[in-house]
């Protein structure tokens, strides 16, 4: 099964080829994964700005899809399928894609499917690593923090969310306190490095609660305390501040993952995986500490590649792949099939849980 997959949620433009087996619990081939980025049109603004980023798509996507093919040394008329991300994102790249994607299937007589870009995310272990259901997904990222049961394909149960910021945009808007460089993430990771965890005794919101959910805002209104404090901020002190904010954070995520892991331990027994995904799963430090946090309770840990953490094509070609193998098909309204391609810019995973911030939203950052 060789399936294209195409990503244009928010400021990726992607396209990649993927291949798999008919066996449902084996790891996936990427054929080719093209990504390019748009950091340097939206630097200047400290964040994703729709219009620059829905342009952006539409000049480039075309190649990006021409691009993908010949690295894969494959053509439109031996796929088996196109999928593309049609939610929740942006509402102008989503378009682009979607409007692509629908072109090319019905131009070359392909299946559609329209793909969850959360979905993707949560199946991208089963492309690396071949994971069997069930497992627990800890879903991180500028604008997703959850807490997901995956029992299956299309079949998820969210246990928790963010109650207001998602962890992704907490580490944006601490850098951007602290005077970083866009994106914010990965220099708050950096600058950790060099610093103390003990420096500033920043909240740990909800820790100890009876609750699964998380919160980051009064997190963010620390550190914003903390930059505003009299002192000229130097490297040794934006250091300290981004080292103790993201020990905040590990402990925050390690208390809600603890009763996640005991909640799940009841349900499934000996079947103890735990997936993270998401920009933030890239993480290493934070990665390092879940990884000590599955040890402790003889739990197995997958966190893909930091390439395929991030928004990419492969894991929306592998979520076609598992839903071509498992008959999921899309249908148009009037039933002539071909793909719903309608796009969504909410839309939650699990459909049967209760709208709350962050369960299905990826928007701009500007």
């Amino acid at each position: 099964m060789i399936v294209l997959g195409i990503e244009t949620s928010c400021d990726e433009t992607a396209a990649a080829v993927v291949r798999g087996s008919e066996s449902v619990d084996s790891p996936g081939e990427i054929l080719s994964n093209r990504i390019l980025s748009q950091i340097a049109d939206h630097a200047p603004f400290g964040g994703v700005v729709p219009e620059i980023a829905a342009r952006a798509h539409l000049e480039a996507l075309d190649s990006i899809v021409v691009s993908a093919l010949e690295e894969a040394d494959t053509s439109l008329t031996q796929l088996d399928a196109i999928a593309v991300t049609t939610g929740p994102g942006l509402a102008g790249g989503l378009i682009v894609g979607a409007m692509t994607a629908r072109a090319l299937a019905a131009v070359h007589d392909k299946p559609l499917f329209s793909i969850n870009h959360l979905e993707g995310h949560a199946l991208t272990a089963r492309l690396t690593d071949g994971l069997a259901f069930p497992y627990l997904l800890l879903l991180v990222s500028g604008g997703h923090t959850q807490i997901l049961l995956v029992r299956g394909v299309g079949q998820y149960e969210r246990w928790a969310t963010t109650i207001d910021d998602a962890l992704g945009e907490a580490f944006d808007k601490t850098a951007k306190l602290l005077g970083l460089p866009y994106p914010g993430g990965p220099q708050v990771e950096m600058a950790a490095k060099n610093g103390s965890p003990q420096a500033h005794a920043f909240p740990r919101p909800l820790s100890g609660r009876d609750t699964l959910d998380m919160s980051f805002s009064g997190l963010k209104t620390a550190v914003r305390k903390a930059v505003l404090e009299p002192q000229e901020l130097d490297d040794n002190i934006i250091a300290d501040i981004c080292a103790s904010f993201q020990q905040a954070v590990g402990d925050v995520l390690a208390d809600r993952l603890e009763r996640a892991m005991q909640r799940y331990e009841t349900q499934f027994g000996a079947e103890r995986h735990l997936v993270i995904a998401g920009g933030v799963a890239a993480n290493a430090a934070l990665r390092h500490r879940l990884e000590t946090l599955c040890e402790d309770r003889s739990w197995s840990l997958c966190a893909p590649p930091s390439a395929l953490c991030t928004d990419n094509a492969a894991m929306i070609a592998w979520a076609g792949v598992e839903r071509l193998r498992a008959g999921l098909f899309d249908t148009d309204e009037d039933g002539s099939g071909g793909g719903q391609t309608g796009i969504r810019p909410r839309w939650p995973l699990d459909m049967h849980a209760k709208s709350r911030v962050g369960a299905g939203r990826k928007g701009a950052k500007a």
